[in-house]
């Protein structure tokens, strides 16, 4: 049964929440804004669960019809908005799951609340037909949008909602949580979560990965070698990395962090600042033929390839041209 102690760090948040039901003094709209895996969804669904709960305490009892509702996700005044493409939410898609179903009352609950994952893929017309409705909620409603970029949405949706942007973990909280919680041995829970850079979703994520060694082995296979690969090497590379279950861009990630630690062994000639300790010799040795110049293009291209990879493109091509760009810097 989820419960605010489930949720690791965002203690303000959490707090601003358990206030706002105490003092029934609850907004109509919220942002949630954070990077994938940050635990907008855990979050989103604790309070959503502690506001219907029919004890009407800040935290949810788990024990009323409400709860149980919750946790086999049939409580019918909580709603998940969902969308049929991969990068977009329609118009269409707002006004038959927001705009038109929010005039009808709850079912038999104090409120009825809206969450909408991936928020920021909502194109300016569905954008512009949740506007009404925020400009005029019924007093029963509560709109919840959870994004990865702010950014996106128009000035008029951010005046309208109270934006709670969500913070990163601390690192012994993250470790702390793997070793405890999941079982993780030390080094491992300590490399996700330098991995992770504050994000406990992501690190949970390679953490239980079945894929873990294979993968960590691998990218660091690959890295040590890429400057000697030709183009069929460089395919083949690229194929194996579609066999992997993690998120692609975890494997992203990973190559990120190679290169941000021989920017560091090149700045500092020491392996206290790294992850990768021990590759030290290795990154030692890459670091003296790279330029910083170099670097720094490495990494653009990586988060580049980040952004048309959520983008949808095609995978195998963008990797490629990424790591000619890799092997080209160094």
């Amino acid at each position: 049964m989820a419960n605010y102690s489930d949720i690791i760090g965002h203690e303000d948040i959490v707090r601003h929440f358990k206030s706002s039901i105490e003092l029934g003094k609850v907004s109509h709209a919220y942002i949630l804004n954070g990077e994938k895996g940050v635990g907008k969804k855990t979050l989103a669904k604790v309070v959503s669960q502690s506001l219907q709960c029919e004890t009407g305490n800040p935290d949810p009892c788990g024990e009323c019809r409400s709860c149980l509702q919750v946790e086999s996700n049939s409580q019918p005044d909580i709603i998940w908005v969902k969308h049929d493409k991969p990068n977009v939410i329609s118009v269409d898609e707002i006004r038959e799951q927001i705009v038109n179903d929010i005039e009808l009352t709850p079912y038999n609950s104090r409120y009825k609340i809206y969450i909408v994952p991936d928020a920021q893929m909502m194109n300016p017309q569905a954008q512009n037909a949740l506007l009404k409705t925020l400009e005029e909620p019924p007093e029963y409603a509560i709109i919840m949008l959870l994004t990865s970029n702010v950014d996106k949405f128009l000035p008029t949706i951010l005046s309208r909602c109270i934006v709670l942007n969500f913070k990163p973990v601390q690192p012994l909280e993250m470790i702390e949580y793997l070793e405890d919680q999941l079982g993780i041995d030390k080094a491992k829970a300590k490399f996700c979560t330098d991995f992770a850079q504050g994000n406990l979703g992501k690190a949970v994520r390679l953490a239980i990965s079945s894929d873990y060694n294979e993968i960590k082995e691998d990218s660091v296979r690959l890295l040590r070698q890429i400057h000697e690969m030709d183009m069929e090497d460089v395919i083949l590379a690229v194929k194996n990395m579609g066999k992997y279950k993690l998120d692609i861009t975890d494997y992203v990630d990973i190559m990120t962090m190679w290169f941000r630690d021989i920017l560091m062994v090149k700045i500092s000639n020491s392996p206290n600042k790294t992850i990768f300790k021990e590759e030290f010799s290795t990154m030692k040795k890459q670091a003296s033929r790279t330029s910083y110049e170099g670097i720094e293009e490495i990494l653009k291209a990586l988060n580049k390839l980040k952004i048309r990879l959520e983008a949808n493109v095609n995978f195998d091509i963008a990797m490629e041209l990424t790591l000619l760009t890799i092997k080209e810097n160094m």
